[in-house]
């Protein structure tokens, strides 16, 4: 299976390569998605471009997005009902930029379109890091302290406890997020259960592998 990714820097690649492996459980061919965005609205900017390029350009099977939330609207199940979608949630959001950019693509390269994954780090993919590591910081915990108006950590925070600053260097964040992910490598299941939004992830990259497809590629 080819896939790209799309986020918000090189460090989140890094451990995006390790974790979209460890949810498909084979070996896989990344591809350049043909443009770099750095920070969220660029991610959402550039991702018709990449969507058209990978289309049109590569054999690429899948484009994984993935973002922090910050201070965004959380994806709840309620989001997931037909027809519904929330302006202010950012999976909401780049879930649509996918759906109306390639709905009018042709068929080609043996395949209707790149297929979607999209996931969102609540409140940013340092608390993915961490999980296994601190049992206070999960995507629950957030969404009871959005609720209460007393947050139960902030973003800085996250930072320091994975980084052990809160500016790190690019150098830094690749060696911590590649040394954090190293639990989840053999199995995401906790990751999923604590995180909705790695669920979904997770979950829009399962659905594009059929049995066969996967027994295939293992062989």
């Amino acid at each position: 299976m080819k896939v790209a990714l799309l986020s918000e820097s090189p460090a989140d690649e890094a451990a995006l390569r390790v974790l979209v492996a460890a949810v498909l459980r084979r070996p896989l061919d990344f591809v350049g998605p043909g443009y770099r965005a750095r920070g969220w609205p660029n991610v959402a900017q550039v991702m018709p471009a990449v969507l058209r390029h990978l289309h049109f350009n590569t054999d690429a099977d899948a484009l994984v997005v993935v973002v922090d939330a910050d201070d965004s609207v959380v994806h709840t199940a309620e989001h997931d009902r037909p027809g519904y979608f929330h302006p202010h949630c950012r999976m909401c959001r780049l879930r649509a930029v996918h759906r109306q950019t390639t709905r009018r693509f042709p068929a080609i390269n043996g395949r209707e379109r790149v297929l979607r994954s999209v996931g969102v780090a609540v409140p940013a993919i340092e608390a993915w890091y961490l999980c296994g590591r601190d049992d206070q910081v999960t995507e629950a915990a957030w969404l009871a302290g959005a609720q209460s108006g007393r947050a139960p950590y902030s973003r800085a925070e996250l930072k320091l406890r994975v980084y052990g600053t809160d500016r790190p260097s690019l150098a830094l964040e690749i060696e911590r997020a590649l040394a954090e992910v190293e639990r989840h490598r053999v199995d995401t299941r906790r990751l999923e259960h604590e995180f909705p939004g790695f669920a979904a992830l997770a979950t829009d990259l399962r659905s594009g592998v059929s049995p066969a497809q996967g027994r295939a590629e293992m062989l």
